[in-house]
């Protein structure tokens, strides 16, 4: 097998079809609109797996695009994260729904439950935004003033 090369291998779909599965297992040529209608893919044959997200941050990377990487690298860290989860996370950073100890709860178990320190580091960037500006949750927000 050829080695991954971010510089070469861009567009991944065209230029390297071999290192693009689903999470299942399923080469990207076996996705076809023909399997769906034969229901011989699963809802999770759409997703992209990690190492899928991690080779497109590679490509950003070497690009000089590091703040797309950055936000690929923490996308490849929520492929594997339950869709609940990520909802969950999706719903507590909107501005006024989370008090500082839910942000903080949420970043630990980003980080220890589903190994997704990145996205930890970046639900308490957000949560130190969030407290400066006044975007917690009104309970916190008239704790702070008191």
């Amino acid at each position: 097998m050829v080695e991954f090369d971010p510089t070469r291998d861009y567009p991944l779909g065209t230029q390297r079809p071999d290192l693009v599965a689903t999470p299942s297992g399923l080469r990207q040529s076996d996705v076809t609109l023909e399997a769906l209608r034969a229901g011989r893919l699963d809802p999770d044959d759409i997703r992209a797996t990690a190492d899928t997200i991690r080779r497109q941050a590679a490509v950003a990377l070497a690009a000089g695009r590091t703040q797309l990487a950055e936000n690929l690298m923490r996308a490849a860290e929520l492929a594997a994260v339950p869709a609940d989860v990520v909802l969950d996370a999706y719903t507590a950073l909107r501005p006024r729904r989370s008090t500082a100890a839910e942000l903080e709860a949420l970043a630990e178990r980003l980080e220890v439950e589903h190994a997704a320190p990145r996205t930890a580091g970046f639900v308490r960037e957000a949560l130190a935004v969030y407290a400066q500006r006044g975007f917690l949750a009104a309970d916190e927000r008239r704790a702070a003033q008191i």
